[in-house]
């Protein structure tokens, strides 16, 4: 699968004239909660030529698209952000193209843009944008688990959002993305610990996509949503703003693409 996948953004460099900074597997997948019929969630990140960003008129919704994505095929998911736009969301401390960094396996990495940009992580990330985030998914996640049966992914991924969240409450970094690796470092009972280990091996093994709702998932599920509502009440601290270092990698990776020599005024 690693070389359809990669000849099919080959194919998408070639048809929409552009070059993949950065591709990486995304999702169940890189989270290490998949199933073999589990979709292949690819995610990348491309830049235009320079001409394409040469131009009076505005980008933006309705002037000029900034995103690629392909219908989902044989359990393939494929979608792209243009850089700036990548960038813009980087800055703002987006917890999707965070994740996309910490993500394996990784298909291409031809350039030297995705290692630039790791460097300025400490720069914005921001804790308060990062569980507000992770709240939201796990809200959204845990409102789909009041039925008769409910989806083991929907549990699962409520329960990694609030992992993350218990991460960065605990560590005050970016969290890691992997389920296990999140786990290992959750302070729970061992009776919990022991029914979401459970419920993984379910997911990824037994094929598992219903379950009766489980209660001690759910008691454990509102109990940290309601705590970390709390804890963020009380969570300050101002923003970086580090849009002259993402302009300036943005100008670097326009010429070690494209080859191109100019002058940014």
């Amino acid at each position: 699968m690693y070389e359809v996948i990669v000849n099919q953004l080959k194919q998408i460099e070639r048809s929409h004239h552009v070059k993949v900074l950065f591709a990486v597997e995304s999702g169940s997948r890189a989270w290490g909660i998949a199933s073999k019929e589990s979709d292949y969630d690819v995610r990348f990140i491309y830049i235009h030529p320079v001409d394409w960003y040469l131009t009076i008129d505005p980008q933006g919704i309705g002037k000029k698209r900034d995103v690629i994505e392909l219908p989902i095929h044989d359990h393939l998911d494929i979608s792209g952000w243009e850089v700036t736009k990548a960038l813009r969301l980087f800055r703002k401390c987006n917890p999707s193209i965070l994740e996309w960094m910490r993500s394996s396996p990784i298909y291409l990495q031809p350039y030297s843009f995705i290692s630039k940009l790791r460097l300025l992580e400490d720069e914005v990330f921001h804790p308060k944008s990062m569980l507000s985030h992770y709240i939201q998914i796990a809200k959204q996640n845990y409102a789909s688990l009041q039925g008769e049966n409910v989806k083991v992914k929907s549990y699962l991924y409520a329960l990694r959002s609030l992992f993350a969240c218990k991460w960065i409450e605990q560590f005050n970094e970016i969290p890691p993305i992997h389920f296990q690796h999140l786990l290992s470092q959750m302070k729970i009972n061992g009776k919990l610990r022991n029914e979401i280990e459970q419920l993984v091996k379910s997911k990824v093994f037994d094929k598992r996509e219903t379950i009766r709702p489980i209660p001690i998932f759910n008691d454990y599920i509102e109990h940290e949503l309601y705590s970390l509502k709390d804890y963020i009440k009380n969570l300050y601290g101002e923003k970086n703003d580090p849009t002259v270092q993402l302009d300036k990698l943005f100008r670097e990776t326009l010429r070690e693409v494209w080859n191109e020599k100019f002058d940014a005024f």
